[in-house]
């Protein structure tokens, strides 16, 4: 048996990286998997390896109607949400001084709004449940300075805000949110803003993870095993060099 057998669950961002290592990994111990990215091949590509239990589903968690119908298909085809993992995330670097408002505004417009989005349209089904599960990725970033990362270190600083507001408004309707954290992870994410000479020294100094080695981690927070926690991020603490987290 699996530790999460019968459970609904609804992965944004789950085309690649991170994302997708969740949604298999939820798959792999039983859940069934609405996976949801923007780009509707890679969800679609995701959603098959998934199994015959996912739905895949395009979704930008920055638009409101998107999100509204990634949740009504789910409730469509499953009749619940168990577990939302709000992971779909966008980053912009460069010195503050020459970033433009446009950037600044799409990274909090899927990092922030998006959060709050897809944990509003979700709850809207799981509190009347009295049941649920949200889980949001977060950032190192999010809690230590490094330069050139101002707009996605202060997103991931309001998804943690976020995450201990929320747990304590719902914890009355038997409703668990957590984060977390993840170091330097191996992802088509963390190497668009690198070149392969500093992927090639993160990997020599033992920094770089894989998304697979996060999946224990959001299991363990989706599952009854950890019922205790509410409102709280569970963050990879190793040495990086600045900017090198995700």
């Amino acid at each position: 048996m699996g530790q999460l057998d019968n459970r609904i669950a609804l992965v944004t961002g789950a085309g690649s990286g991170i994302g997708r290592a969740i949604a298999l990994g939820f798959a792999a111990e039983g859940a069934s998997v609405v996976v949801s990215d923007i780009n509707p091949e890679t969800a679609a590509a995701v959603a098959a390896e998934t199994g015959d239990a996912a739905l895949a589903n395009t979704c930008d968690v920055s638009d409101e109607a998107q999100v509204e119908g990634m949740v009504a298909a789910a409730i469509e085809r499953f009749g619940r949400i168990d577990i939302l993992v709000n992971n779909a995330g966008r980053a912009r670097g460069g010195p503050l001084a020459r970033q433009s408002v446009e950037d600044w505004d799409s990274v909090f417009a899927v990092n922030v709004r998006g959060t709050f989005l897809c944990s509003k349209a979700a709850l809207a089904h799981m509190i009347p449940a009295r049941s649920g599960v949200i889980i949001n990725t977060a950032s190192g970033l999010g809690t230590r300075p490094a330069q050139y990362v101002a707009a996605y270190a202060a997103s991931k600083a309001a998804v943690i805000s976020i995450t201990e507001s929320l747990a304590m408004e719902v914890a009355r309707y038997g409703i668990r949110v957590n984060a977390f954290a993840p170091g330097v992870t191996d992802t088509p994410f963390w190497r668009q803003f690198r070149d392969q000479e500093s992927i090639d020294a993160a990997y020599a100094a033992g920094e770089v993870g894989q998304p697979a080695d996060l999946v224990p981690t959001v299991v363990f927070l989706a599952s009854g095993a950890s019922r205790a926690l509410s409102g709280v991020t569970i963050t990879r603490r190793i040495f990086v060099a600045e900017g090198d987290q995700k």
